[in-house]
């Protein structure tokens, strides 16, 4: 008897929290993420947990738990993925009705991410000019000086210490000072930024901590762009705000300088940390070393490499979450309208259905194929084509700079339960520098670029 009434009083409680309106419910309040939500973010080392497999296999969507009244489903198959991913009329990225006051300081977190259209595709159209490939090629001597820069840093610091830790000589510094650069911004704040950055996706501290840190480094960007209303930069928000002047409100030109900056710079970083310790671990049967010795001697390599690295690692390990405008069939299963699905990227990543019985393997010869590490659909990541051309810069470069570079071992630091991964260090024996100084940056089928 008293279980049944438990059960009753649990159901209860469950249809009136799905009768109270969305705009109450307030995730910015929670001070911690329950195990039945957080599991999916966490870790072993570079691979997701074994559970995200079981859970795929057993059903690619899986309804993960019930968070203050609403259903919460995780999809784990690459086709399941793409599909929700792709489906901008039937789910909405608008989280601002569940984040309430304490998400920024006027409630509106901002950004392309948590935007519909159509103030997305106002935003969106803004912005996407400057990050094509055309655009791109102006800046690639930029990153080539960038990566030069930091091979220089390395060596210095291999001078005075037999171990260098490649996170603040070279993961973090490389996408930092492009995104400075590219956005017009000053580099005397990386230390705010880097801070900014890590806790804004670490869920450890629940809604409070991440939504609190959205709202810290948008304020930061939202004075940084003020002062380039009154006297525009030579970078992105100068650019934007000679060409459109009032048309662009602060807050929507602050919105979309921290999307590109906190998302180009902490996704980046975490890429070209953890894929240097993996091209550095990947070694054939006989103990030789594959991928380095590759992109060392023939740096045009490095195309499917990169693609590669970016579906093995996954960092980024969850997409904006979609909410259910509609009741709609996912699946074999029926999703209500207010319900919030979740795409697992490592999930639909690591799928065998699409990528073959060794999905959970590194293969640099693997052939490339299309995968979900810059999302998919109306909200895939603009920066994308800026993102593999750091990639495709950096680890050429660090491979023909230090032939004969290995991991010092240690502890990298992984992060335990964040939407982005990546490692706080990697050490490195760096081993003496090459003797061929021959520039860094070279595209996959194009001519090396001075």
């Amino acid at each position: 008897m008293t279980r049944m009434k438990r059960h009753l009083q649990g159901l209860v409680r469950k249809t009136l929290l799905r009768l109270v309106p969305a705009q109450t419910l307030d995730l910015s309040a929670l001070d911690n993420v329950p195990d039945s939500l957080g599991w999916p973010l966490r870790r072993d080392g570079f691979d997701p947990p074994q559970r995200l497999a079981a859970t795929r296999a057993e059903d690619p969507v899986h309804h993960l738990t019930t968070l203050l009244g609403m259903n919460v489903w995780l999809v784990t198959g690459l086709a399941e993925g793409r599909q929700v991913l792709m489906e901008p009329k039937a789910y909405s990225t608008d989280i601002r009705p569940y984040v309430g006051r304490r998400g920024a300081a006027d409630g509106d977190i901002g950004g392309l991410g948590f935007t519909d259209p159509p103030d997305h595709t106002r935003l969106r159209r803004l912005i996407t000019p400057e990050f094509t490939m055309h655009r791109l090629a102006r800046i690639r001597p930029m990153v080539t000086r960038i990566v030069d820069r930091q091979l220089d840093e390395i060596a210095a610091a291999a001078r005075s210490n037999e171990v260098v830790d490649l996170v603040p000589t070279f993961a973090f510094p490389v996408p930092f000072l492009v995104i400075c650069e590219l956005l017009g911004l000053p580099d005397h704040d990386r230390d705010v930024f880097r801070k900014l950055g890590s806790a804004r996706f670490d869920v450890t501290g629940g809604g409070t901590g991440t939504l609190g840190a959205i709202s810290d480094s948008r304020e930061f960007l939202k004075e940084a762009t003020a002062r380039q209303r009154r006297e525009p930069g030579p970078g992105l928000i100068g650019q934007i705000i000679r060409q459109h002047g009032d048309a662009i409100s602060d807050h929507d030109l602050a919105g979309l300088a921290d999307g590109v900056f906190t998302g180009g710079m902490e996704t980046s970083a975490g890429m070209l940390a953890m894929g240097s310790a993996v091209l550095l671990g990947d070694r054939d049967s006989s103990g030789n070393r594959r991928s380095w010795d590759r992109l060392r001697e023939d740096p045009e390599s490095v195309g499917p490499i990169v693609e590669e690295l970016l579906r093995h690692l996954s960092v980024v390990q969850v997409a904006f979450p979609r909410f259910a405008k509609q009741d709609l069939t996912l699946g074999a299963h029926r999703v209500r309208k207010g319900d919030v699905v979740l795409v697992s990227i490592p999930g639909a990543n690591r799928d065998p259905a699409a990528f073959g019985g060794d999905a959970d393997t590194f293969a640099p010869d693997r052939a490339p194929a299309p995968h979900l590490a810059f999302g998919h659909g109306l909200h895939r990541c603009i920066g994308s084509e800026l993102a593999r051309m750091e990639l495709r810069a950096a680890f050429p470069g660090l491979a023909r700079r230090f032939p004969e570079m290995r991991l010092a071992g240690g502890d990298l630091g992984f992060r335990q339960s964040s939407i982005v991964h990546g490692v706080e260090r990697l050490p490195v024996f760096p081993g003496p520098e090459s003797t061929a100084r021959e520039p860094v940056g070279v595209e996959p089928g194009s001519a090396r670029q001075e």
